[in-house]
């Protein structure tokens, strides 16, 4: 997998070999970028706010179920606490019968 540089330095690579390859197309399609960006952008911007919404409902919905997972775990870790507890008094008390004195 590239790392962002390289992924940067590819591009770059890729570029710079059009330009060499055919440098007219290559200023012809910057031009045309430059000239139909401001076009696009309007276009693309509810599309563009179509998923930030949708990764922040996500955002929402998984920090909810993380919350309701904790609070889950926590009453299993609560449980599994008074249980041992309950097990240690249970064999404090038993021991406690068999090591008293008898008369």
């Amino acid at each position: 997998m590239l790392t962002q540089n390289q992924g940067r330095l590819a591009i770059v690579e890729r570029i710079r070999t059009a330009y060499q390859n055919n440098p007219t197309r290559t200023i012809a399609i910057g031009v045309g970028v430059l000239v139909l960006t401001p076009a696009v952008i309007p276009l693309l911007k509810p599309v563009a706010k179509a998923a930030i919404k949708g990764g922040v409902s996500m955002y929402e919905k998984t920090k909810a179920a993380m919350a309701e997972t904790g609070e889950v775990f926590g009453d299993i870790v609560a449980e599994a606490q008074a249980e041992v507890a309950a097990e240690a008094e249970q064999k404090a008390a038993l021991l406690s019968n068999h090591s008293s004195p008898k008369n």
